[in-house]
């Protein structure tokens, strides 16, 4: 921290700085360290308590830099005229800056450096002494660069003499605001970094089995960063590496990622969003999530994680999160929040030239994260401002103020950091009693004032904790995600949402490689570090919304989630009737990996494609390639009826809520009506040019699917069989497709329908309008079988491709894709856990939030080719194409 920015530190030797009383003689010697670095000499006493002398190149005179001989060894002069004094009586305060004249005499431990040290100090010193800041940064490159390949990885530094190094290239370790130039190695066992200067340890190691997660990283806006953590913790990662080109980061990236299972599946930003959705993951750890994968890092103050506003009333004696008038509008960017300020930024947008922009300054930079935390880092605001803290007014002197300037200033459009909504408060406290200035009211900058509605600290952090994850912000937090990682970063959408800031920050809106002239890249990756920088865009599309809200309990670590139910009032009755059933379903999800068959039973003689229950569960209906609707007795397991409505296949089945009538759906272009009571064919409706793939029936609504690219939607109306009328079939609507429909699903509120083609088409319809709300081409093959989540926000999709992919209903936004090993024909699922059955004939419970599956159930010896499952999910039936009916039940 005692560097400038952009500044390296080279080497360090223990030395003796020689004092004296005024004659050329001597007469005290203070050890510590010398420090040679880009752009300044740094002396570290030992003893604590004496200032840090640190005088920058420019200001040495050039004949100084010398050997002196004394009969105690050599020495060599510095002769400057001003030096900065830090720490001195070891507190954190400003340097110290004193100007004129002074002569300093060093003398090496290793007196044989000395001459070494002195040409390093005269390259460093003509380099600082060029006109132009280009040809500055330039030569100081090539003098790393030149180190760099002098030097290499020393091997005698692995733990194992049996490792074998798989690359070696070089490198520099990131920390905040500053970067350690070395040389990585990586074997088969262990990652390493050995430092150019050897500090803080001769080598980093890191092994590559307690790897838990990497992300490459944007650094600069150039592809050179890749970050390693070891622990779950979602902020502090064991090291940060900047690579001088992206190969070499690459190479390594996937090195690691092969000792890590499933990596590049399970991190995605769609299955963190189905997580969060699903309330498995709080509004915090998610905010965490999209960070990382946005390239943002604690380690990278051009881009700290950065956390919404989310809380309005900061004057208040209570807070009253239940009040929406507590809350930020988090549809909008700060800078739009007050309408007056905006309409005078946006005057000055539409009179600016290309390109436009309309906040001068950025959500998130160093100097506002530092902003918040000088209270803890108080160093590295030093590093960043030259040796000075901020004017005492323009400090983190209280939260509503910040949040006031926030609103008012025609500057300040800061969010937050993730501090506002963790445990520890220090940041707000002045625990290490730095002297931070005095307000021009007189008070000395102390603690940071907090709303009146905090007791202290502790409990502020703690309510705004409460608050990020109430329920109005779970409810609306996918607005501000749309603006800082989503479809309103950038584009037309950013300008109508007035989210439109200087091209500079971001991703690919400069290529600092392409600019030859070094003064103006050198300025240009200056204002891209110093000015902010806008996060990755992770999403094109709206964001949808929380399905559930999470309330997150701070002092337990745990999470209480908020069931429809708790969310609308119902009798006492219907809500305990409805606990009971849905505690039963997710027992029984939780025990899919415990399905016992009870039997099987091969009644047909192809391919089994339908399969429906009468409602008291005593018989079993199936359809067949085999053109045959087949019905078997559950009790006894025998085959009581089979009945042929034409010599082609039957392609799917379902009974009447009557249970008096089955349909099925046949490859003749027919639908069939079939009586149970009377034994024979009721009615046909023949309504389709190709094959009709599947039926689904709703309220006295027939929907019929056919490979003539069409779903129909027929009003029918039964009639008595006994009356010898036929059943009244009046077409409401006809729903094109581009190309054959092979499956459709309706919602489980039956105001969806959704549709799977042969080209891997999926479509969700409005059926209350019967127009077409989403169509996506989400699968290279044809889609087998749709199915929405029984709360109706995901529809789920399986398909030749082999993936089972889950798809926001709202938005139309993929959420997920799993890739199976083999082809998944048919399924089941609760809306995270899926029962699917595949090509070789297996059952496969799948964990969809973990991508993969966690149980694997042999059942047929050909492939699975339909799955029913009970209302109650405790009886499953499957069918296959080696022509076998099983029955499976769930064991508790």
């Amino acid at each position: 921290m005692l560097l400038d920015l952009e500044e390296y530190y080279f080497e360090q030797h223990t030395a003796y700085h020689m004092t004296s009383n005024g004659s050329n003689v001597p007469n005290r010697c203070m050890r510590g360290s010398l420090k040679i670095c880009s752009k300044s000499v740094i002396f570290e006493p030992d003893e604590v308590n004496k200032p840090i002398l640190k005088v920058r190149m420019v200001v040495i005179a050039t004949q100084s830099l010398a050997l002196k001989h004394h009969r105690s060894g050599h020495h060599f002069l510095t002769c400057c005229f001003s030096v900065y004094l830090i720490k001195e009586e070891n507190i954190v305060a400003p340097y110290k800056y004193e100007r004129g004249e002074r002569t300093f005499r060093f003398q090496l431990e290793m007196a044989r450096k000395t001459e070494d040290i002195v040409q390093t100090l005269l390259q460093l010193h003509r380099a600082s002494r060029l006109d132009k800041l280009g040809d500055q940064t330039a030569m100081i490159a090539a003098n790393l660069q030149s180190r760099l390949a002098r030097a290499s990885f020393d091997k005698n530094s692995f733990q194992s003499v049996c490792e074998r190094p798989h690359m070696e290239c070089e490198a520099e370790m990131v920390s905040p605001l500053v970067t350690n130039p070395g040389h990585v190695c990586i074997t088969d066992c262990n990652l390493y970094f050995q430092p150019l200067n050897g500090y803080p340890d001769s080598v980093v190691r890191i092994e590559l089995h307690s790897v838990r997660r990497i992300y490459k990283r944007r650094h600069g806006l150039r592809p050179l960063g890749l970050e390693v953590f070891c622990t779950e913790n979602d902020l502090c990662s064991d090291t940060y590496l900047k690579f001088y080109n992206t190969k070499d980061r690459d190479e390594l990236y996937y090195y690691i990622a092969t000792f890590l299972e499933n990596h590049i599946a399970e991190h995605t930003a769609e299955s963190y969003m189905l997580q969060w959705q699903r309330g498995h993951i709080s509004n915090y750890q998610y905010l965490l999530h999209l960070n990382n994968l946005a390239d943002r890092s604690v380690n990278d103050l051009s881009q700290y994680p950065v956390f919404p506003w989310v809380i309005s009333d900061y004057n208040s004696l209570q807070l009253d999160l239940l009040n929406p008038a507590s809350f930020r509008d988090l549809s909008k960017p700060v800078g739009a929040l007050n309408t007056e300020r905006l309409e005078r930024l946006l005057d000055r947008y539409r009179d600016m030239p290309e390109p436009r922009f309309m906040y001068g300054s950025h959500y998130s930079s160093p100097g506002y994260v530092l902003f918040y935390l000088v209270r803890v880092a108080p160093e590295h605001m030093l590093c960043l401002q030259t040796g000075r803290f901020d004017h005492a007014d323009r400090m983190f002197n209280s939260v509503g103020e910040t949040w006031k300037n926030c609103l008012e200033g025609g500057t300040d459009f800061k969010e937050l950091i993730p501090e506002f909504y963790g445990t520890e408060s220090s940041f707000l406290k002045n625990l290490l009693h730095l002297s931070l200035g005095r307000r021009q009211g007189g008070g000395q900058v102390e603690d940071v004032e907090l709303p009146p509605w905090a007791s202290d600290a502790d409990d502020f952090l703690q309510k705004m904790c409460s608050a990020l994850e109430s329920q109005h912000v779970s409810e609306h937090l996918h607005e501000w995600i749309d603006l800082i990682f989503g479809y309103k970063q950038r584009g037309s959408e950013a300008i109508a949402a007035h989210n439109v800031f200087h091209p500079l920050t971001y991703e690919g809106g400069i290529d600092c490689d392409s600019i030859e002239d070094p003064d103006q890249k050198i300025a240009m990756l200056t204002q891209i570090l110093e000015f902010g920088q806008t996060p990755r865009q992770l999403f094109t599309t709206p964001h949808p919304q929380r399905i559930t809200p999470r309330f997150h309990n701070i002092s337990t670590g745990t999470s209480l989630s908020a069931t429809p139910n708790e969310l609308s009032p119902v009798s006492p009755s219907m809500e305990s009737f409805e606990d009971l059933t849905e505690e039963s379903k997710k027992l029984a999800w939780s025990n899919m990996n415990k399905l016992s068959l009870q039997s099987s039973h091969k009644i047909h003689k192809e391919a089994v494609t339908g399969i429906a229950v009468t409602l008291s569960g005593t018989s079993i209906f199936s359809t067949s390639q085999d053109s045959t609707m087949k019905m078997l007795s559950k009790e006894n397991g025998g085959l009581q009826r089979s009945v042929s409505f034409s010599n082609m296949a039957l392609s799917s089945c379902l009974i009447l809520p009557e249970d008096k009538t089955v349909v099925c759906s046949s490859w003749d272009n027919n639908v069939y009506f079939y009586s149970i009571a009377y034994g024979r064919r009721q009615d046909t409706l023949m309504g389709h040019d190709d094959a009709v793939s599947q039926v689904c029936w709703r309220d006295d609504q027939l929907y019929t699917a056919s490979w003539d690219s069409t779903v129909k939607v027929w009003k029918c109306v039964p009639t008595d069989i006994s009356s010898n009328k036929r059943t009244r079939f009046e077409l409401l609507a006809e729903l094109e497709h581009e190309a054959g429909v092979n499956t459709i699903a309706l919602s489980h509120a039956g105001t969806l329908l959704g549709s799977g083609t042969k080209e891997g088409t999926l479509s969700v319809w409005d059926l209350a309008s019967f127009s077409l709300l989403h169509q996506l081409t989400c699968h290279s093959g044809k889609i087998h079988q749709v199915s929405f989540s029984p709360d109706s926000r995901n529809i789920l999709s399986v398909a030749e491709d082999s993936c089972l992919k889950v798809t926001d209903v709202q938005t139309g936004m993929l959420l997920s894709t799993v890739l199976a090993e083999e082809e998944q024909r048919c399924f089941c699922w609760d809306g995270n856990t899926v029962l699917s059955g595949g090509q070789s004939g297996a059952l496969l419970v799948w964990d969809l939030l973990a991508s993969k599956v966690i149980h694997k159930i042999p059942a047929h010896s050909g492939r699975v080719t339909y799955i029913w499952m009970n209302e109650q999910c405790s009886s499953v039936i499957t069918g296959g194409e080696d022509k076998q009916i099983m029955l499976w039940k769930t064991q508790y």
